[in-house]
């Protein structure tokens, strides 16, 4: 059976099942087949890498509807926020536990001039976002309403630099602006601005796709423009501020000829991130890896190098979102499965320069990038999120755990009304995307302990595409629990999975499942629930723990014992 759309779907199971209320012997193959049986071994006894919480960061980019509408409302507004950022929407972002914030781009961050969004709104000059469809930008909405936003939902901030069209010294003073404390000139201004106290910028972003939009550079291009900006853009916050360095150890070390790969840093200091590879291109990555083994770290360093991917199904910027068929939901799930091999392609080029994994990928934008809804301007990327996307989610976020030791921070791209976002808002509507829910049911994974898996994961097939029939990663929580997420690729055969973890008592599985209807499912204005989480639970029998995993599904439990 191929996979129906929704109503069809629907009205077959009930003509099957009336059918076989008249008939017994009615009912179809597909439903008197018994699911397939798949082992899953948690090797408890040897834990991997932490996975990092960032991992599961967001991004904020003045695009569409991205900020103004879906963060920003004013402090006027009707609807109801606390100094202009909409309540409803923190409030959701809070229960995701959001880590890390990626602002204010993007393309547009190479185009941003920090000065235009800081003082009285009044007074703010408008400018015109010449990358996202010529929108008027009224920077309403800058440095202060960020951090304040950052603060409301709990988030450390990811600030990118304008590399592009920007200056050293311009970013270098819009960083003493944030983190300066008195008496330094920027920390005076920022105080008048009503914020005495320096924020935290917990990761500095050096230039966006300078590649692309955010310059055109080659790699080597790039590497010689970024090093001052590594260079002379200081965080001067107190309580991150870098160790004093040791001249005399150091000039030991080098005599004894041992290796100064960094020096030492404050663990609350700030992470200076590269722009670094567009998904197969490896150019950036050993032309950047390769000054960095090069360098000398008293002069230049970084923490982290970018990459960016995005999956574009069968027809790239035009793919649907939705009403969408068997064809287009296995091809987007097979590029989503190709993450895994794009991390260890370019983590293989950090290796050679890095083989200690000092410096962090971080997948800064990724996601789905499907065709716009009809009716809004292509060029603000307003797109549905459905079931599949959020499935594609999970698979996602299992690759990035699975590479813990090296990605220590991803931004889905992105947050509010833009792409693969968590949350749409219309007025003073708000629902929350497959995909959102799909990150809340993650919650105990951020900061947990991977452990790595055995599983016969079987087989999803349509056409000549061929995929894994389940997907699955294990981690002991911050709360000491075992937790398993388990994706079911197939969008037409329910799975049953026969959990073992050897030293770890399991009596049950308890936790919850997502699933709905079809795979292109969405949840709306008018239906907010069509795709939300329920309740699972699975007891142990006979010594056996299996979990019934409905088709398209994401399933997230913790053994209890």
């Amino acid at each position: 059976m191929g996979m129906l759309p929704k109503n069809s779907k629907r009205a077959a199971a009930i003509a099957a099942i009336a059918a076989f209320l008249v008939e017994p012997n009615a009912m179809p193959a597909w439903a008197q087949t018994a699911p397939p049986t798949v082992v899953l071994t948690v090797q408890a006894d040897k834990p991997g890498a932490v996975i990092n919480r960032d991992i599961f960061g967001q991004f904020a980019e003045h695009l569409g509807q991205g900020i103004y509408g879906g963060v920003w409302v004013g402090k006027n507004s009707k609807i109801p926020n606390v100094r202009g950022i909409r309540s409803d929407v923190t409030a959701a972002l809070r229960a995701l536990k959001v880590p890390v914030v990626r602002w204010p781009g993007g393309c547009f961050a190479d185009e941003y001039h920090w000065r235009s969004g800081v003082g009285p709104a009044n007074k703010r000059a408008t400018t015109v976002n010449t990358n996202w469809a010529n929108s008027i930008e009224p920077n309403t909405f800058g440095t202060d309403e960020f951090m304040d936003f950052a603060g409301q939902i709990g988030a450390e901030a990811y600030i990118s630099v304008n590399v592009g069209s920007g200056t050293v010294e311009e970013a270098a003073d819009w960083l003493e602006y944030m983190t300066a404390d008195a008496p330094a000139t920027g920390a005076k201004e920022r105080a008048a601005n009503g914020h005495k106290a320096p924020y935290r910028v917990k990761y500095l972003g050096l230039g966006n796709e300078s590649w692309g939009c955010g310059g055109p550079f080659t790699a080597d291009e790039y590497v010689t423009r970024m090093k001052p900006f590594a260079h002379f853009v200081h965080n001067q916050n107190p309580e991150q501020a870098p160790p004093k360095i040791d001249f005399a150890a150091i000039a030991k070390d080098l005599m004894s000829g041992k290796p100064m790969d960094s020096l030492p840093r404050n663990p609350k200091g700030m992470m200076r991130v590269a722009v670094g590879p567009n998904s197969l291109d490896a150019s950036y990555t050993d032309a950047v890896m390769k000054a960095w083994k090069e360098r000398s770290p008293i002069y230049w360093d970084i923490e982290g190098l970018s990459f960016h991917h995005y999956t574009y199904g069968t027809s790239p910027f035009n793919e649907l979102a939705t009403g969408f068929g068997e064809q287009q939901y296995a091809t987007v799930l097979k590029q989503t499965l190709g993450m895994e091999d794009l991390i260890a392609k370019h983590s293989a080029i950090m290796d050679k320069y890095d083989p200690r994994k000092s410096v962090a990928l971080v997948i800064d934008e990724w996601g789905l990038w499907l065709k716009p809804m009809d009716g809004t301007e292509p060029l603000h990327l307003r797109q549905q999120t459905s079931l599949r996307d959020g499935i594609a989610a999970a698979l996602n976020i299992n690759i990035f755990a699975r590479h813990a030791d090296r990605v220590r921070m991803t931004n889905i791209a992105q947050m509010v009304n833009v792409l693969q976002a968590m949350i749409m808002t219309e007025g003073d509507k708000m629902v929350l995307t497959p995909t959102y829910q799909v990150y809340r049911m993650y919650v105990p994974f951020q900061d947990a302990q991977f452990l790595p898996i055995s599983l016969g994961a079987g087989e999803y097939r349509f056409g000549a595409i061929s995929l894994p029939s389940i997907d699955a990663i294990a981690a002991r929580g911050r709360d000491g629990k075992v937790w398993l997420a388990l994706t079911n690729l197939d969008p037409n055969k329910a799975a049953d999975v026969t959990a073992n973890a050897p030293g770890v008592s399991a009596r049950a599985a308890i936790g919850e499942v997502l699933t709905a209807d079809a795979v292109d499912t969405v949840n709306t204005f008018g239906a907010p629930n069509a795709v939300s989480p329920r309740p699972f639970n699975a007891s142990a029998s006979g010594g056996a723990l299996v979990l019934h995993l409905p088709p398209h599904s994401l399933t997230v439990v913790h053994l209890e014992p």
